[in-house]
C-alpha cells in the first residue's frame, strides 16, 4: 500500500519540487552501494518509432524523447518495486562502545543472556542472541518477519519493547504473584492483535524464549495455518470431526524438539483408551478402534506412541491437550501463532454429491477443535497474523473470553529512533547520510510499520 501511495503522490507532484520524497527515494550516488538494484544491463540501441494503425494517422516518436516526457508520471517510479540487495560491506566489530550508541547517547544493546533480567527502565534497547541460540530455544521455527529482519540486518538481535515487557510481566505475576497485588489485573488468556507489521509474531516468539529460559513447559505453534492446510484428511468415525494424521504427527514431533527431557519426567494421569482413526494413506486398522497406554507411562511415551503409530496420532494430540491441563509441577503455556487461521475455513472440502462440495471449517478439524478454545484456566496466548490473508474477524470470537484481545501498537517515535540507530549500526544506512530529519521522515511516511521502515532505510 505504501508503494502505491508513493506512486500517486509522485503523479500529483510532477513538475513541482517535493521536499520529502526526493531526499528519501533518490539518494546521493554514494549511497547506491547500499541499495543496488538487481537489474540487468541493457545495451544501447537505436531509437525506434511507434506507428499507429487501423486507419489512424501515423506518427513517429523517438523512444528517448518519450522516456524524457515530464507528463509521464509513472516514469518517476518505474523501479519502485525493484528488490534491493542487502549491504555487503564488512560489518564493524560485534560490540564497540563507540558505535553501539542509541538515541540521546544511550547504549544500543542490553547485555543479558535472557529477557528475564530486563526491567521497565530498559525498554527500546536491543538484546543480541546468536542464530544458534534462537534455533535452540525455538526449534519449531522462527517467524518469517523475524527471520527477514535477521537476514537484512545481518544480526540476530531484537528490540525489547514496552508491549513485550507488559506481556511478560502479566504471566510472571500469574506464576509468581506479588504479595501486595497478587494476580488481580492479570489475564491467563490473551489474543495479540494489531495492524500489519506491528510485531505480534516477534513478541510471541520472545515470550516463548523467556518462558523456556525460566523452565516453563511451552506448547509453541509458530505456523497455525499448517494445521488447516495440506496432507490427508478423513472423517472421524467416532464423532463429527475430521482427522489430519500428517499434521498430528508433525505437531508431536515439534513438541518433542525442545521439551523431550522434561516430558520424560512427567507421568501420564489419564489412562482411558485412545481412539484410533485412519492412518496417513493406509486406512483404518481392522477390528481395532482404540488402544490403552500402560500404567507408569510418561508424556514422552504417549507422544512416541502417536509418532510411531499413524492411526493413533490424532488421538494422542487430543489426549496430550488434556494431559497438559493436569500438569501442576511446572508452569504450562500454550503459544499459538497465526491463531486467526483457526477461525476461518480450511483448504479441505467434503464431497456432498458428484457435482458439489462443502468447505470444511477449521473448527471441524479434530486437532484445531482440541486446542482452539480459551475457555479454560490454562495460560494461553494466540497471535493474529495478517500475512496469511485470513481477513478481518469480528470483535467477539467464539471460544475466546471477553476482553482477551490485546492490541499491539506500531513503533512509537522513541522506538523508531532506536530502530534507525540500529540500522545505522548495521550499515543499512550510511553514516554520512544519516540525520534526525531523515529518519523521522521514513517513520512518518511508513506510519511506524516495521517492515516498511526497514525497506525505506535503504533510501537514506
Amino acid at each position: 500500500m505504501l508503494r502505491s501511495v508513493l506512486r500517486s503522490s509522485t503523479a500529483a507532484a510532477v513538475g513541482r519540487a517535493s521536499s520529502l520524497l526526493p531526499d528519501l527515494l533518490f539518494p546521493a550516488a554514494s549511497s547506491r552501494a547500499y541499495a543496488r538494484a538487481k537489474t540487468k544491463t541493457k545495451t544501447k540501441t537505436k531509437a525506434k518509432t511507434q506507428t499507429t494503425t487501423k486507419g489512424k494517422k501515423s506518427r513517429s516518436v523517438s523512444s528517448d524523447e518519450s522516456a524524457a516526457r515530464p507528463d509521464d508520471a509513472s516514469n518517476a517510479f518505474d523501479g519502485i518495486d525493484i528488490e534491493f540487495e542487502r549491504p555487503t560491506d564488512p560489518l564493524p566489530p560485534t560490540y564497540d562502545p563507540a558505535l553501539d550508541v542509541g538515541p540521546g547517547g544511550r547504549p544500543l544493546f542490553a547485555f543479558t543472556k535472557s529477557f528475564a533480567s530486563l526491567t521497565r527502565k530498559e525498554p527500546t534497547s536491543y538484546v543480541d542472541f546468536s542464530l544458534e541460540e534462537w534455533n535452540a530455544m525455538l526449534p519449531e521455527g522462527l517467524p518469517a518477519g523475524m527471520t527477514k529482519e535477521f537476514e537484512e540486518t545481518r544480526r540476530c538481535a531484537v528490540m525489547v519493547r514496552q508491549s513485550f515487557l507488559d506481556l511478560r510481566d502479566n504471566f510472571r505475576r500469574i506464576v509468581d504473584p506479588p504479595i501486595h497485588t497478587g494476580t488481580k489485573n492479570s489475564k491467563k488468556q490473551i489474543v495479540l492483535d494489531g495492524p500489519v507489521s506491528c510485531g505480534k509474531s516477534t513478541t510471541l516468539a520472545m515470550l516463548v524464549h523467556w518462558a523456556r529460559s525460566e523452565g516453563w513447559l511451552v506448547f509453541y505453534v509458530p505456523k497455525g495455518k499448517e494445521w488447516t492446510h495440506g496432507g490427508f484428511f478423513y472423517k472421524n468415525l467416532h464423532n463429527e470431526f475430521w482427522d489430519t494424521p500428517v499434521q498430528a504427527e508433525t505437531i508431536l514431533q515439534n513438541f518433542l524438539k525442545f521439551n523431550k527431557d522434561r516430558l520424560q519426567q512427567i507421568p501420564c494421569q489419564i489412562f482411558d483408551p485412545i481412539l484410533l482413526g485412519e492412518g496417513a494413506g493406509v486406512g483404518s486398522m481392522k477390528k481395532v478402534d482404540s488402544m490403552a497406554m500402560p500404567e507408569g507411562s510418561t508424556l514422552y511415551d504417549l507422544i512416541q506412541t502417536g509418532i510411531t503409530c499413524t492411526h493413533a496420532a490424532v488421538g494422542v494430540v487430543v489426549r496430550l491437550r488434556k494431559e497438559l491441563s493436569l500438569v501442576k509441577d511446572v508452569p504450562v503455556l500454550f503459544a499459538i501463532d497465526q491463531y486467526n487461521n483457526w477461525f476461518t475455513f480450511s483448504e479441505y472440502h467434503e464431497l456432498l454429491t458428484w457435482q458439489s462440495t462443502r468447505q470444511i471449517h477449521a473448527r471441524e478439524l479434530t486437532t484445531v477443535n482440541a486446542y482452539r478454545s480459551m475457555m479454560h484456566d490454562d495460560m494461553m496466548v494466540g497471535a493474529f497474523s495478517h500475512s496469511t490473508a485470513v481477513g478481518k474477524l469480528r470483535e467477539e470470537l467464539p471460544d475466546v473470553p471477553l476482553g482477551a484481545r490485546l492490541m499491539l501498537p506500531r513503533y512509537t517515535l522513541d522506538e523508531a529512533a532506536t530502530v534507525c540507530h540500529y540500522y545505522l549500526r548495521q550499515r543499512l544506512i550510511r553514516p554520512e547520510n544519516f540525520s534526525e530529519e531523515k529518519w523521522k521522515k521514513i517513520y512518518y511516511l511508513s506510519n511506524g510499520n516495521g517492515s516498511e521502515m526497514r525497506w525505506l532505510a535503504a533510501f537514506i
